[in-house]
């Protein structure tokens, strides 16, 4: 008789412990992978950034503005092949059909050229730049809205004070996954001349350059903040993806506190798994003592017991990653990319995570074992003989 054959004839002697005990490392496997993965799925969008692209913002903080002549001076500094600028504006649905997304300000002239991973078709993006109020829609939002070219659209600020009309004059789509396509972007004109935004006038939010060299994108960096350090307010300049982080936020966070509370559930896991082990090493211990008696060496009810427990978060792990695969990928996953945008469109399981979290289920199954396997291992035969439960 082996490890195997003896953890397989002794994993269901006690059934439903066995079975409750798979049920937490499966759906242990599946909050693993759900919390994995959408962490990966936030960084897409920063491991997807483009690497000609620098975002630069007010040296202090994202939430200040800078001048908009700023704007002008950017252009002009080696290496920078475009530029263009933009202003958040907070949107809102005053009809709370879609209560809050992504409202920019943007200068109808550079911004496509620079952000090259939007699309509007050219009859569309020549109507928004000859309308004063025009607004151009991603697919997603337009479908949410049900609006169409030409239609009347009312959006409300939580920056700025009351109702704001707008004309639809295109919808965009993206060439990248992970790119927002539930924006509504209008010009920064129409923001600037209303006197509603008089505290804000002539300054833009943060601006965006397309660099000819790549490699040098560093040097680039440091060039434009050097050209704006002896003014009255300096900038931080950063690659595309440093910048996205930024613009996260405090939910980075979150995203962090996720990360660690997926460890905890794995920790949390081995202790359930560790508790029914232990209980069934109770319950046979006079059978180890029986073992010992016939020859079986300590090594040998080591391994029993190990196995075991390695067996028990195998097909609990198992099953965990069948859950997941079916309810994220086959559900979850093709709902999302329909109907979401940006980081949640991505959302996937990769192969990658599925190795991870069924690899350390098997390694805590090992460790969680291995805890009482060593107390049993030490026993001597004649007190495990004494012993019955």
């Amino acid at each position: 008789m082996n490890a195997v054959t003896y953890a397989r004839r002794n994993m269901f002697r006690r059934t439903g412990r066995t079975i409750l005990t798979v049920i937490v490392v499966a759906l242990t496997v599946l909050i693993f992978c759900g919390i994995r993965t959408l962490i990966q799925s936030f960084n897409v969008g920063v491991d997807e950034a483009s690497a000609d692209r620098l975002g630069t913002r007010h040296k202090v903080s994202i939430t200040m503005q800078l001048p908009r002549r700023y704007i002008d001076e950017l252009r002009a500094i080696p290496g920078v092949q475009k530029a263009t600028w933009a202003n958040w504006f907070g949107a809102k649905d005053p009809k709370q059909r879609v209560p809050f997304f992504a409202g920019i300000a943007v200068d109808q002239d550079s911004f496509f050229d620079v952000q090259n991973d939007m699309h509007v078709p050219p009859d569309q993006l020549a109507a928004w730049k000859q309308t004063a109020n025009g607004a151009i829609l991603g697919d997603q939002l337009a479908a949410k809205f049900g609006v169409k070219l030409g239609d009347r659209l009312v959006i409300s600020s939580d920056i700025y004070p009351g109702d704001w009309e707008f004309t639809v004059s295109g919808i965009y789509t993206v060439t990248r996954k992970a790119v927002d396509r539930s924006s509504l972007l209008f010009r920064w004109d129409y923001l600037n001349n209303d006197p509603r935004s008089s505290a804000t006038k002539d300054t833009v939010g943060w601006m965006v350059a397309r660099i000819s060299d790549t490699t040098h994108s560093a040097e680039i960096s440091q060039r434009i903040d050097a050209k704006f350090d002896t003014q009255d307010v300096q900038t931080k300049t950063m690659s595309e993806g440093a910048f996205a982080l930024e613009f996260l936020g405090g939910f980075l966070a979150v995203l962090s506190a996720l990360g660690l509370g997926s460890v905890v559930i794995l920790l949390i896991m081995a202790l359930v798994l560790a508790n029914t082990i232990g209980m069934n090493v109770r319950e046979r211990t006079h059978e180890y003592g029986v073992l010992r008696a016939i020859g079986f060496s300590p090594a040998y009810v080591f391994g029993f017991i190990v196995g075991e427990s390695l067996l028990v978060a195998l097909v609990g792990g198992v099953i965990g990653v069948a859950l997941t695969y079916g309810l994220i990928n086959g559900l979850l996953a093709p709902f999302l990319s329909a109907n979401m945008s940006g980081p949640l469109a991505t959302i996937h399981v990769s192969a990658a995570v599925f190795g991870l979290a069924l690899g350390l289920a098997v390694a805590l199954g090992a460790i969680a074992g291995a805890i009482p396997a060593i107390g049993a291992s030490r026993l001597k035969t004649t007190e495990a003989l004494r012993r019955v439960d």
